[in-house]
């Protein structure tokens, strides 16, 4: 018998005894889902006379959106910067993984590498939904070669990359195409790089600044042609200082366009960022906040050697170093332990931690119509959590994909 009397017949379910996350706080309701969608209660009611085919018990759990990761190198063994023969295969695997953490969406994300390296490996990486076989595909982060040779970090000088033609050709040359591409890392100070930042915006694709010795003007002028990221604020940039504070000064400029938002990635693994720089962040522009793993090919793998794209790293029990040297290069925390670290560090609410994981990756990539939050009409992209913010389940479109044993 169909569930209800004039829309459709796909079954409704309906998650009980939770805490909703809506509205940036939690609230004691059901959450019904029909196709993959969250549903308006009343219209089912009132318009439908609908009712439930299924129920689940959260057993006084939160319900929160799914995480979304917009800075992801790998993990597990694989590098998404490696043109292995089976890249999809790899990208399959750490978004299968990944799961676990809560992460229904991310980006994979390349680091600086050679053009053949992006020709090989781009073109094996298409956005898709996910699903039982894994955390779905935005897009890829491209992070480079496009930087700073002083604050190029773990990336390889060799193929790091300027803007010779002065355009959006220097981009297709090195990466061969930009379909499938959400975001581009680079530094604002390269000559000819505004242009770029313009036309990478005009085709919808996100710019982050980052990997930069950018001064604020630079820095704002690419806000104004549209640069709306910071890549891993404080990491790889000119530190703060108060004649000019460089990047890091977006989080309080004034020349920000008005009704634009500049997000800025934060790295809450307790080493990259510490914790009174979080909270001075977080405390100068909550709403910009946005917490990203920057997790390499060892997150999920024992001490010792790996790779990083064309590097070699050693892990050394939290800490991910360009191996022989003290050079931070990612890291290997998963995002909910990126959330419980950011919540205890900064002292922010449930609410906060939880949606610089979720609404505001989603904000940032112009998918928060759909994703990020619990709004009637949004993807039902879930994780249930208990009030330590462990996770406990997770759901894409409404069905199960992954639960505690």
């Amino acid at each position: 018998m169909p569930s209800n009397k004039s829309v459709c017949d796909a079954p409704i379910t309906q998650f009980i005894n939770c805490r909703i996350l809506r509205d940036h706080r939690l609230q004691r309701e059901d959450m019904w889902v029909r196709e993959g969608r969250i549903l308006d209660p009343e219209k089912l009611f009132f318009d439908e006379q609908g009712y439930a085919d299924k129920r689940v018990d959260c057993e006084g759990s939160i319900i929160a959106p799914g995480f979304i990761d917009v800075q992801i190198n790998g993990g597990y063994g694989v590098d998404f910067s490696q043109p292995s023969e089976d890249v999809t295969g790899g990208v399959s695997f750490v978004a299968k993984k990944i799961l676990e953490h809560g992460v229904t969406s991310f980006c994979p994300t390349l680091v600086t590498s050679p053009p053949a390296v992006y020709h090989k490996v781009l073109p094996q990486v298409k956005v898709h939904s996910g699903g039982r076989h894994g955390a779905g595909v935005l897009g890829v982060h491209l992070e480079g070669p496009f930087i700073s040779l002083e604050k190029k970090g773990a990336h390889p000088e060799q193929y790091l990359r300027t803007f010779q033609s002065g355009g959006i050709k220097d981009l297709l040359e090195v990466y061969g195409s930009l379909d499938n591409v959400a975001m581009v890392t680079l530094a604002p100070e390269l000559a000819g790089s505004q242009s770029v930042v313009r036309e990478l915006s005009q085709r919808g694709i996100t710019v982050s600044l980052g990997h930069s010795v950018a001064n604020l003007s630079q820095a704002e002028e690419a806000v104004e042609h549209g640069a709306t990221f910071i890549t891993h604020l404080f990491n790889a940039m000119l530190p703060f200082h108060h004649r000019d504070p460089g990047i890091v000064g977006l989080l309080t400029s004034d020349r920000v366009p008005a009704g634009r938002t500049v997000y800025y990635g934060m790295i809450a693994d307790g080493i990259h960022t510490n914790p009174a720089a979080l909270r001075i962040a977080h405390r100068a522009h909550p709403s910009g906040l946005v917490l990203v793993t920057d997790a390499i090919t060892a997150m999920g793998l024992p001490p010792g050697r790996h790779t990083l794209g064309q590097q070699v790293i050693e892990i050394q029990g939290l800490h991910a170093y360009v191996a022989g040297t003290t050079t931070l290069c990612g890291s290997i925390a998963t995002m909910d332990m990126c959330v419980r670290h950011f919540k205890q560090a900064s002292g922010c609410s449930v609410e906060e931690a939880l949606e610089a994981a979720s609404l505001h990756p989603a904000q940032l990539l112009g998918v928060s119509h759909k994703k990020g939050n619990l709004d009637y009409g949004s993807d039902a992209d879930v994780i249930l959590l208990d009030d330590a913010l462990n996770v406990k389940a997770t759901y894409i479109s409404g069905e199960e994909v992954w639960r505690k044993q």
